[in-house]
C-alpha cells in the first residue's frame, strides 16, 4: 500500500525529533510541519484501510468522520487524541507565538508520535496478515 508506505518513511524521519535542539525555532518549525504532513499522511492510511474493509464511511473527505469511522473499527485508533492532532493541526496552522509552537513540539514529541507509532505497527502487522 503506497499510502501506508510513505507514513512509514515520513514516521522514520518525524521519530528523530526527539534527537534535535528543541530550542532552534527554525528545527520547532520543521517538526510542526513534518507533524503536519504525518497527520495528513495518517488519516489517508486509515481511509484507504476502511475502504479494504468495504466500509462506506471511507469515501468520505473528512478527516474527522475518516477518525471517527476509523476508531469504531479499528481497535488500535485512540479517536480522542486523534482529533486532538485534527484540532491542534487546523489550529496552528500558522504559530506565531513560540510558546504555543514549543507546546505542540512537546505534544508531538510526547503523544503524537507514539500514537503514530501504534498505528504503524499495527497496519505493517495487517499488511502481513493480508500477504500470508
Amino acid at each position: 500500500m503506497k499510502k501506508y508506505d510513505n507514513f512509514h518513511t515520513h514516521l522514520m524521519v518525524l521519530s528523530r525529533a526527539s534527537d534535535e535542539d528543541l530550542e532552534n525555532e527554525f528545527i520547532i518549525s520543521g517538526i510542526i510541519d513534518k507533524f503536519f504532513v504525518q497527520f495528513e499522511l495518517g488519516w489517508k492510511v486509515l481511509k484507504e484501510l476502511l475502504l479494504q474493509e468495504g466500509d462506506v464511511r471511507g469515501h468520505t473527505g473528512s478527516p474527522r468522520e475518516i477518525i471517527k469511522a476509523a476508531f469504531s473499527c479499528f481497535d488500535f485508533i485512540e479517536e480522542e487524541v486523534w482529533l486532538r492532532m485534527l484540532r491542534e493541526r487546523n489550529d496552528c496552522t500558522h504559530i506565531y507565538n513560540g510558546d504555543m509552537a514549543k507546546e505542540l513540539v512537546r505534544n508531538i514529541l510526547e503523544i503524537y508520535i507514539p500514537e503514530f507509532q501504534k498505528m504503524d505497527k499495527a497496519v505493517a502487522e495487517k499488511i502481513s496478515n493480508a500477504n500470508k
